[in-house]
């Protein structure tokens, strides 16, 4: 079991999501508490290397694994979502 945190920039994004989709976003909060045994994250290459992502629909959830904490950094739709 890893512990979930939440980074203030991502609980800003989240707290902009559609309702639905901030529900979907919350199983996923409750899915990556499982790390590492979670289906559907992927590693990131390039700059973001070190970092993951897991989708639901058009959104994604991006994280990073430090030690047995699971760090999720930015949360938005799939349109310019790796772009800085």
């Amino acid at each position: 079991m890893a512990h979930v945190e939440i980074s203030p920039a991502a609980d800003a994004d989240i707290a902009g999501l559609p309702l639905v989709i901030r529900g979907r976003v919350w199983d996923i909060v409750d899915r990556l508490e499982r790390w590492p045994v979670v289906s559907g994250a992927k590693p990131l290459r390039g700059k973001l290397a070190g970092h993951y992502r897991i989708r639901t629909g058009d959104y994604r959830v991006q994280f990073r694994v430090a030690g047995g904490m699971v760090i999720i950094e930015k949360v938005g739709h799939r349109d310019g979502f790796y772009e800085d």
